[in-house]
């Protein structure tokens, strides 16, 4: 297989939380696919789970056929600064996923179903219910 070469990935979600990503994508005027791949990869940078040096597999600048939401927040980005970096851009494109990432872990912990837990270092379902 080329390493250009597209293929599908697949995966299963809550449909309130498929909606939900529906709603974020049309907001960001991006396609389901180019929004949960830009999410994709903004969380593998934040987290450091992976090195930042994307290779052709990896580079979220690679436009759905068609679609041009990405460059066009890009292009938005630049207009603002003029000249941005990395971060900058990132931070540009992503908007405020810190922010909306604590109002989720806040609303939950006040709903009781995660807890943080300082010994372990990390948040945790407590009521998985739902």
């Amino acid at each position: 297989m080329a390493e250009s070469e597209r293929v599908s990935v697949q995966t299963y979600v809550p449909s309130t939380q498929r909606e939900r990503w529906r709603e974020e994508a049309d907001e960001l005027d991006m396609s389901n696919a180019e929004y949960v791949r830009t999410m994709v990869q903004a969380g593998r940078r934040s987290f450091d789970l992976y090195t930042t040096d994307d290779g052709p597999d990896g580079d979220v600048s690679d436009p759905t056929p068609g679609v041009n939401g990405l460059e066009e927040r890009v292009l938005d980005v630049l207009r603002e600064d003029e000249f941005a970096d990395w971060d900058r851009l990132l931070a540009g494109v992503t908007d405020d996923i810190e922010d909306r990432l604590e109002a989720a872990l806040d609303e939950l912990q006040a709903a009781g179903r995660v807890k943080y837990s300082g010994r372990h270092g990390g948040y945790t379902v407590i009521d998985d219910e739902h």
